[in-house]
């Protein structure tokens, strides 16, 4: 399933690797046109954020 393009649920975890640093929420390929402003999630130490404006659940692939 892709998510691109799509806002998450709060229940799914997306998955980023560390080539996806530095986190941001919406993605740089998401539709912004109705999403909340950027904001970028510290993941790097403890290996998952959740984003304060939409919930949405992201862990980082070791």
């Amino acid at each position: 399933m892709s998510t691109k393009n799509a806002q998450p649920t709060k229940a799914e975890i997306i998955e980023v690797t560390r080539e996806d640093l530095p986190l941001s929420c919406p993605r740089p390929d998401d539709e912004v046109w109705n999403m909340h402003p950027r904001v970028y999630l510290p993941i790097e130490k403890t290996g998952a954020a959740t984003c304060p404006y939409c919930g949405a659940r992201y862990e980082l692939k070791s």
